[in-house]
């Protein structure tokens, strides 16, 4: 593993202890999501790849307004709204549509008893336009990831400047996507804070903001 670097690992620290108890509180709301919201919540990480998640946002509160999921309704219009902008808006419109006919499978998957790494695997064969980022995404969104990685920019950047990985790849296979979680969990495990709680303090770090 690469060395890390101290001033930049002390100015995260310094970051988490500020953010800490925000942090934590948004895990348990996280935690207390209700299957009855999975279905947005994976509409939600289906927009989010290459665009604003303050859009995303916005798209998922007017396609719930609209009732997509029990109506015939078109989601490509709201993707392409000015204010709401969803980049590959046509792809992923197909992609809400195949998702929305097969959620009662994907429903029935999320009520088994199982691992989230098992269930990480079985989202990203199933459904169209998750990979493993956002599937750990979706999971970590309804409580049901543990300690999966979610290895958006935000937290590859962070990575790099902390020294845990040497460069930010351009694209991630399954094995480098797994090989980096893997640094990153350990990384978590040496500084005794929870790789969610580091997610969501690299994020913020970012941003400014505590977001889903």
């Amino acid at each position: 593993m690469p060395k890390i670097k101290s001033a930049q690992l002390e100015e995260m620290i310094h970051s988490y202890k500020e953010r800490r108890i925000a942090i934590r509180k948004r895990l348990r709301e996280f935690s207390k999501v209700q299957p009855a919201d999975y279905f947005y919540e994976l509409v939600y990480c289906l927009l989010t790849p290459q665009s604003s998640a303050a859009h995303a946002e916005q798209v998922v509160a007017k396609l719930h307004e609209a009732r997509f999921q029990y109506r015939d309704v078109n989601p490509e219009p709201f993707l392409r709204r000015k204010e709401c902008y969803i980049r590959f808006h046509r792809t992923k419109s197909l992609h809400l549509l195949r998702m929305k006919d097969q959620f009662s499978v994907i429903a029935q998957k999320l009520s088994e008893p199982v691992s989230a790494v098992e269930l990480r695997e079985w989202l990203v064969k199933n459904v169209l336009g998750l990979g493993y980022k956002e599937a750990s995404h979706f999971l970590r969104n309804i409580g049901r990831n543990d300690s999966l990685a979610i290895l958006d920019r935000h937290i590859l950047r962070n990575l790099k400047r902390l020294g845990v990985i040497n460069s930010i790849p351009k694209s991630i296979s399954r094995k480098h996507y797994l090989d980096i979680e893997k640094r990153f969990s350990k990384f978590a495990i040496d500084l005794g804070i929870a790789l969610d709680e580091l997610d969501l303090v690299f994020w913020s770090m970012e941003t400014g903001e505590i977001r889903k």
